[in-house]
């Protein structure tokens, strides 16, 4: 059986840096922090104060309010993005086949937001179960690919996939497999995740695992820095629309990128904690590569994982030095949750997106927030420190880690015929 190839023929962002996917991009370029002090609570008690929240997001814009009402916020995200994405891939007005379209999502926690206000009411109650009917459609993190599905109509493969931060990606991955191997022409995919409650930050803080730089949230998360000291909790939504070329190609779409080969790999090592040689993060690269049938010398960026904590960013650069080699120092690497903050699940469809506007634009968007050089990192890597740089990307690569030790890549490239 021949495999057919899959390419990006739309995108939807939701994110700190905009709402959209051009204001996301111009944020990218231009080295915008989306840090600031939280808003959607009172976090003056916690020891972390600060987080990248979407701005000026009214979902009134977006649903009525009966509507909105029914889906946590998370839900929300997805459907925006998507709904972004489809009009870009004019999926609608092409008239596509909707038996054939699917929807695979990514989401690491799901309904926070939801989740704790119910079990918050039901504790200050008098134990009575008085509990909202759409508690547990609103919280489970599968609905936001059924909430996508039903508004649009599509009748493909839909499920949504979980792996910690690692969810979009692994739901890309999905994606490209079940197009690839014919059983579905366009599958919406990404995630979404809306963790900036009193439970995620608290949870993240327990865990210490979050910067705690309350006076100076715009530079809090410093990948590479010798000074980071945790990441920065974000939210937000990312759809990419993947396509099987020759579909895409006969309805004259516009192609972002193809999509050539995405893997998967386990740390085996720890439930929060990354290998400290890297090892996973070495086999998911060395996997994406060996399947894509490209040489490492052939890739020109690398969108790293590079959460800003103090062993995570570490062991990833061990990683590319012992996958790339020489050619190494010849990358763009960078890190754009220095500016996102990090999305968690949502985390892999925001950076894939930039990655995918990386080769469309020849520029490199910063790892932004570098002030000290850390003496464990090697000084020849081009870690695209502060500013962004233009040069050709042919070929970009995406990482995406999560707790338990989940892997993932995803390899772009600019569209040959």
């Amino acid at each position: 059986m021949e495999l057919k190839r899959v390419v990006v023929t739309g995108l939807g962002a939701l994110t700190p840096l905009g709402n959209t996917v051009s204001e996301y991009w111009n944020g990218l370029k231009n080295g915008v922090s989306g840090a600031a002090p939280i808003t959607r609570f009172d976090a003056s008690k916690f020891k972390t104060q600060f987080a990248c929240e979407i701005k000026g997001y009214d979902p009134e814009n977006y649903f009525d309010r009966k509507e909105a009402r029914k889906m946590d916020l998370f839900s929300q995200f997805a459907m925006v993005v998507a709904d972004e994405a489809v009009k870009d891939a004019r999926l609608v007005e092409d008239n596509i086949d909707l038996d054939r379209i699917g929807v695979i999502w990514g989401s690491g926690i799901g309904g926070l937001r939801t989740f704790q206000e119910e079990c918050v009411n039901f504790a200050n109650g008098d134990g009575t179960p008085r509990f909202n009917p759409f508690f547990i459609p609103k919280m489970i993190a599968d609905i936001s690919a059924g909430h996508i599905s039903i508004k649009h109509g599509f009748r493909g493969p839909n499920f949504v996939t979980v792996s910690a931060c690692a969810s979009a990606t692994n739901a890309l991955i999905d994606s490209y497999n079940y197009i690839r191997l014919g059983m579905a022409d366009v599958i919406v995919s990404g995630g979404s995740e809306a963790a900036v409650t009193e439970a995620g930050v608290g949870g993240f803080n327990a865990l210490k695992a979050l910067s705690e730089r309350n006076d100076s949230p715009e530079t809090a998360s410093r990948p590479f820095d010798a000074d980071r000291d945790g990441f920065v909790l974000g939210e937000g939504a990312g759809a990419i629309i993947l396509e099987e070329y020759e579909h895409a190609k006969a309805r004259g779409a516009k192609i972002y990128a193809e999509l050539i080969s995405g893997a998967m790999s386990a740390d085996a090592y720890h439930i929060t904690a990354p290998h400290p040689e890297g090892r996973g993060a070495f086999m998911v690269m060395k996997n994406v590569l060996e399947q894509s049938g490209i040489n490492p010398e052939e890739v020109d960026y690398i969108n790293v994982h590079g959460t800003s904590t103090p062993l995570g960013d570490l062991s990833e650069v061990k990683a590319i030095k012992q996958v790339f080699g020489e050619h190494a120092y010849n990358l763009n690497i960078s890190s754009t949750k220095s500016m996102t903050g990090h999305l968690l699940g949502a985390a892999g469809a925001i950076e894939a997106i930039a990655s995918i506007l990386a080769i469309q634009h020849n520029v490199v968007p910063p790892t932004i927030n570098h002030f000290t050089d850390d003496e464990n990192l090697d000084s020849r890597l081009n870690l695209t420190f502060n500013k962004a740089q233009e040069r050709e990307v042919k070929v970009a690569l995406s990482n995406t880690f999560g707790f338990g030790g989940h892997n993932t890549s995803v390899l772009f490239r600019q569209l040959k015929d």
